[in-house]
C-alpha cells in the first residue's frame, strides 16, 4: 500500500509496532492494519497510507465546525481522509469515516494550503473523521499553512494521547472537541465502540496544560440514549472546574443518519434543558446548534445580557462588540479570538474542486 511513514508510533520485538496516535493504541503485526483503517504496519514500520489522500475538500464557515469564539465570520477550506478511530453508529459522514479503503484526490501538503489560499480561505480545518488518525498530514500542511498566515482547526473526537497532544502543539489554533451523549460510558460503549470516554477528558487537560491552542466544547445530545441530564451535569460541571466559566459549550442536536435511522431528531426542549444546566453551573457561553434561528445560538453578553453576536446558524447578523471585543453596550470583555472576518457576508458554501 501506498503512504509514508508514520511519526507517532514505537516499535515493539518481533516487527511490531504501537500506534500512539489515538487512546485505542493499536498493536500491529507485520501486514495489520488499525482499526482506524488507515495506519498499518509494513515490514515492521507504521505507515500512514492515506497521506496525501484528500477525500473530501469543502469552503466552510467556521461557525460550522462549530467554533463561535475563534475569528468569527472566516472560511475554512476543510480537508478529510477516509477512516476514523471511533465508530459511531450516527456518523453524518459515515462514508468517509466508515470507508475502509484508501482513497481519496492526491495532494501534498502545499496543494492544500495552496488551495485554501486560492479559495480565499482564512485557515484549514481538518474535519469529517477524526484528523489524530491523520496527524502526520496534517501537520506538514499546518506548518505551511502558518507561513501564509492561515490558521489550522482540528474538528476531533478528543480521543488522543500526550503524544498526539504534543504534535498538535507544533501547528494547531484551535479545537472542538466533541463529547458524544453527555460521554456517558454506556453510551459511548454501545453507540461508539470505545469502552471508556475517560481519555477524552485527559487529552483536554493535556491541551489546556501543554498548548495554547483554543479549545471549544461540543456535546452532540442524541434523545433516548444519549440526553441524561444527570450526565450533561457532570460535563458541564468538568468543563467549568477546569476551564472556568469563559469555556464556549455547544449542544448539538442529533438528526437520524447511518445505523440510527429509527431515533428521532432531538427535541429541542431537551437541547434547552442542557443549556439550563450549563448555566446553572456557570458556564456563560453556552449555545445550541442545528437549531438554526434559536435565540440560543446567539451570544450574551454576561454582564447585561444584550445580545453581542447575532447569528442564523452558520451566519452572523448583527456584530455588536467594538474593536476590543468588548461588549458595545456596558464594555464587558467577551473571550473572542480575533476580529470579525471580511468574509462573514460573503457566500461561503461551495465545493472546491
Amino acid at each position: 500500500m501506498v503512504g509514508k511513514e508514520a511519526v507517532l508510533y514505537e516499535k515493539l520485538p518481533d516487527k511490531k509496532v504501537r500506534c500512539t496516535a489515538c487512546a485505542r493504541y493499536c498493536e500491529m503485526k507485520e501486514g495489520q492494519i488499525g482499526l482506524c483503517g488507515i495506519r498499518g504496519n509494513e515490514h515492521g514500520k507504521l505507515n500512514l497510507f492515506v497521506y496525501g489522500k484528500v477525500i473530501a475538500g469543502h469552503v466552510d464557515p467556521i461557525e460550522k465546525k462549530p467554533v463561535t469564539h475563534y475569528h468569527p465570520g472566516s472560511k475554512v477550506y476543510s480537508i478529510a481522509t477516509t477512516g476514523c478511530n471511533w465508530l459511531c453508529k450516527y456518523c453524518q459522514n459515515y462514508d468517509i469515516s466508515q470507508r475502509r479503503k484508501i482513497e481519496g484526490a492526491d495532494m501534498t501538503p502545499e496543494q492544500v494550503v495552496q488551495t485554501a489560499v486560492n479559495n480565499g480561505a482564512d485557515g484549514i480545518a481538518y474535519t469529517y473523521n477524526e484528523p489524530s488518525i491523520f496527524i502526520e498530514f496534517a501537520r506538514d500542511c499546518g506548518v505551511i499553512a502558518h507561513e501564509k498566515n492561515l490558521y489550522n482547526i482540528f474538528v476531533s473526537n478528543g480521543y488522543d494521547t500526550p503524544e498526539s497532544v504534543k504534535m498538535m502543539g507544533e501547528f494547531l489554533d484551535s479545537i472542538t472537541v466533541d463529547f458524544k451523549g453527555n460521554a456517558e460510558p454506556d453510551f459511548t460503549r454501545k453507540y461508539i465502540g470505545v469502552p471508556d470516554p475517560q481519555p477524552v477528558f485527559d487529552s483536554l487537560l493535556e491541551i489546556r496544560d501543554k498548548t495554547k491552542i483554543h479549545v471549544e466544547i461540543t456535546d452532540l445530545v442524541v434523545p433516548q440514549v444519549g440526553d441524561s441530564l444527570e450526565y450533561a451535569e457532570k460535563l458541564c460541571k468538568f468543563v467549568y472546574n477546569e476551564f472556568g466559566p469563559e469555556m464556549p459549550i455547544h449542544f448539538l442536536r442529533f438528526h437520524p443518519d447511518y445505523k440510527m435511522m429509527e431515533f428521532e431528531s432531538t427535541p429541542v426542549a431537551t437541547l434547552e434543558k442542557h443549556h439550563a444546566i450549563a448555566k446553572k453551573v456557570g458556564l456563560r457561553y453556552a449555545y445550541l446548534g442545528n437549531v438554526p434561528g434559536h435565540p440560543l445560538e446567539h451570544t450574551y453578553c454576561p454582564e447585561c445580557n444584550n445580545i453581542v453576536v447575532k447569528r442564523f446558524s452558520f451566519d452572523i447578523e448583527e456584530w455588536h462588540l467594538n474593536e476590543k471585543n468588548q461588549c458595545k453596550f456596558c464594555e464587558n470583555q467577551i473571550p473572542i479570538v480575533g476580529k470579525l472576518s471580511k468574509n462573514y457576508k460573503q457566500n461561503r458554501f461551495h465545493f472546491v474542486q
